[in-house]
């Protein structure tokens, strides 16, 4: 039987959950780790790796390793954001026609959506060697103030992944379904989401078992990276007053410095101060190196980031003054993203609701939980739930006047169907062009845009004559379908809203096909490196033991350990799958009869 699964598709690290009876569980990769880094990589002999392994070679292949792959979904390269962002990463982001925004893996350019789902394509590999079967339902998470164009670019990347997709659902709403069993009150409830890459804050309404987002607010553009940013800032002016040189140009050099500045982030949310070293981190022309060492401490990058964390205090009043709301209406506030265990962050939100935050499930696992909840929710295996989402940008069409005219507005309740009457502007006039917008700006340039249809066949009137029906659609993940029609014809004209990548369905398909290619090849790698690690620990266990207790084996078995020993030292150098399992077996078998000895030296 398939088993559903959800996923938190974060823009530094994702996370795998299923359901077990009514508990959600972490699925590990090989290694292990239940939080797995969202960087994928390509080596020079063209070979993907993913995750954790991708991420320990970033520094020396900065140029061919994709992270940070979320901040470019649906997005078009004239975005500010993605010429600051070009600045941080080692590899290259590169403008393709209409604006669409590409990477650059070795000599190929590819598409946000499909890097993306190259690493999905490996988180459902990890997911199926662990769970041991194929994969039924998908939910996927996204931020909540994510656009029309960045949720179609994630189901986009399941869709070439190979992951039936069966809902897009708000990360802050997936962290409150996954807290449920903990809620036993009703009332307003409060999600603070600051990950990797994004911010969101949710308010959310329990009324028994149903959950209804009342208002939501958002930056995709504010995580955990911009403090990471911060702190690289600091070394590079420590550096240039101490050298007068600017080490900002060189991209390798920033991939160490951004690596080094998470980690003494991380420290710092546990103490007061932490040490930087960079050794060698630039030699000089005359033969000598430059080592970096300072010490940094928490209230030095409270005051480097206070701009963040205060933009973050003001969406949470923000949305709390959207639906007439004061702080001590608040049941309790939750806190999701790994960026949250900031202390300051922590004493910021106890100061404005006067109660502490809660952090009870591990905010970098408690997305991908929900999301796993809401899977189980959508086949209806989990019946005593409702989901009630909401949409987090306005929707609605250009009208004369660079006019903004809204048909649905932010924060209302999905799915939803509106509809509006219009006319024409001119005499005469047979093509009515639909500008199709989201956003919240009175004027309809500055909201983005998602997309232009035309309504062509309207009979020649005299204009105000002709009644044109435009209707929006909203489906449950989040994603926008348009239609007019002309009243007295019947002329119906319709548009999806396509993601910002450009990809046409026929190239998306054939992205699909090639995924599945490597799929096959990703699996069996995946595979490997599983006996490997199981085989790498036998023998270490043998090796140790085998030492100790030489004199109590046979000389027979203990020429066969040692040409074992040594057999396998060399197989796992090689990615020979059936040498690499024989040697297994044989090593689970000799580590047997190593316990009997043991058992009986414990005994005597």
């Amino acid at each position: 039987m398939a088993k559903n699964i959800g996923i938190d598709l974060g823009t530094t690290n994702s996370c795998i959950s299923y359901l077990e009876g009514r508990d959600a569980l972490i699925v590990p990769n090989p290694e292990g780790a239940r939080v797995i880094p969202s960087v994928i990589a390509m080596t020079r002999d063209k070979k993907r790796i993913f995750g954790n392994v991708a991420k320990r070679q970033m520094i020396t292949n900065s140029k061919n390793s994709i992270w940070g792959i979320k901040r470019l979904m649906g997005r078009k390269f004239s975005n500010p954001e993605i010429k600051e962002f070009s600045k941080r990463v080692g590899y290259d982001i590169v403008e393709a026609g209409n604006e669409d925004v590409r990477v650059k893996l070795l000599d190929g350019l590819y598409s946000p959506e499909e890097i993306s789902g190259m690493f999905l394509g490996y988180l459902k590999n990890i997911a199926e060697n662990y769970l041991g079967e194929e994969l039924g339902e998908t939910v996927i998470t996204v931020p909540a103030f994510f656009s029309d164009s960045q949720r179609q670019a994630t189901k986009v990347a399941g869709e070439i992944a190979g992951l039936k997709v069966s809902r897009i659902i708000n990360e802050p709403t997936a962290a409150l379904l996954a807290y449920g069993q903990k809620i036993k009150k009703d009332g307003l409830y409060v999600v603070y989401d600051l990950g990797g890459g994004t911010f969101d804050i949710s308010i959310v309404e329990i009324n028994g078992d149903v959950y209804k987002v009342v208002s939501s607010l958002g930056d995709t553009f504010l995580g955990g990276s911009d403090f990471d940013s911060q702190i690289c800032n600091w070394i590079f002016r420590e550096v240039e007053n101490e050298t007068a040189i600017d080490l900002r140009d060189n991209k390798d050099i920033v991939q160490r410095v951004i690596q080094i500045a998470e980690k003494a982030k991380i420290e710092l949310s546990f103490d007061h101060e932490t040490m930087i070293s960079i050794p060698y981190l630039h030699h000089f022309s005359e033969g000598t190196n430059y080592h970096f060492q300072k010490k940094l401490l928490r209230s030095q990058l409270e005051s480097f980031t206070m701009d963040f964390i205060d933009r973050t205090i003001e969406m949470i009043k923000k949305s709390m003054a959207d639906i007439n709301v004061k702080p001590e209406k608040i049941e309790r506030v939750i806190l999701v993203g790994g960026q949250s265990r900031m202390p300051l962050i922590y004493q910021k939100i106890s100061a404005l609701f006067k109660k502490s935050p809660d952090i009870q499930i591990n905010p970098e696992e408690v997305v991908a939980q929900g999301a796993a909840l809401q899977s189980e929710i959508i086949t209806g295996k989990v019946k005593d739930l409702l989901l009630l989402d909401v949409t987090s940008l306005s929707l609605g069409v250009e009208t004369k006047g660079d006019t903004f005219t809204k048909l649905i507005d932010r924060n209302s309740t999905i799915p939803i169907k509106k509809s509006m009457m219009f006319t024409t502007i001119t005499d005469n006039q047979t093509v009515v062009k639909i500008h199709v917008l989201q956003g919240e700006r009175d004027t309809a340039s500055g909201n983005r845009s998602l997309g232009f249809f035309n309504l062509v066949g309207i009979p020649p009137s005299l204009k105000g004559i002709p009644q044109i029906e435009v209707n929006f659609e909203i489906d449950a993940n989040g994603i926008v379908r348009v239609s007019a029609q002309d009243k007295t014809t019947g002329l119906t004209q319709s548009m999806k809203v396509q993601p910002a990548s450009g990809l046409s369905p026929e190239e998306i398909e054939k992205i699909i096909q090639d995924a599945s290619e490597y799929a096959e090849k990703d699996k069996l790698e995946l595979k490997i490196n599983n006996v490997k690690l199981q085989l790498k620990e036998e023998w270490e266990t043998i090796k140790f033991h085998y030492q100790r207790y030489i004199e109590k084996v046979t000389p027979h078995d203990g020429a066969e350990i040692d040409a074992l020993i040594d057999r396998t030292a060399h197989a796992l150098e090689g990615d020979d799958l059936e040498l690499l399992e024989l040697l297994l077996k044989k090593m689970k078998n000799y580590r047997i009869m190593i316990n009997s000895i043991l058992t009986a030296e414990i005994s005597q």
